[in-house]
């Protein structure tokens, strides 16, 4: 997995490109723990790069939601495409997150 992160104003974008599995669980979780310790952001996951997500993504998902929610920060997705709505809604995930079609959509939600 790619992560590419950028700061606009009080949003972090986390631009995540490839599989969300069990292989890249510990890159996930460091770079969502990185970008809450360094900044007072709320974060923004760019997933228009991932176009698979196995439960373990999902859990990911899930702990960084909790984490975000612990340390007072927002999170919201955006970019997903049709099989990771899917997914989501499979698994009754699609209402526990905030998600939009456009990045910039979801960045500005947080104005």
């Amino acid at each position: 997995m790619k992560v590419k992160i950028q700061d606009y104003n009080n949003v972090t974008v986390i631009e995540l490109q490839g599989e969300l599995d069990s292989d890249v669980m510990e890159l996930f979780k460091q770079n969502i723990a990185d970008v809450i310790a360094k900044n007072k952001s709320n974060i923004v996951l760019d997933m228009s790069g991932i176009g698979f997500i196995d439960s373990q993504g999902l859990e990911q998902l899930l702990w960084a939601r909790d984490y975000c929610n612990q340390n007072k920060r927002g999170l919201r997705l955006a970019g997903l495409d049709e099989n990771c709505i899917r997914i989501l809604e499979m698994t009754r995930l699609d209402n526990e997150f905030d998600h939009y079609a456009e990045l910039t959509e979801a960045v500005r939600s947080f104005a």
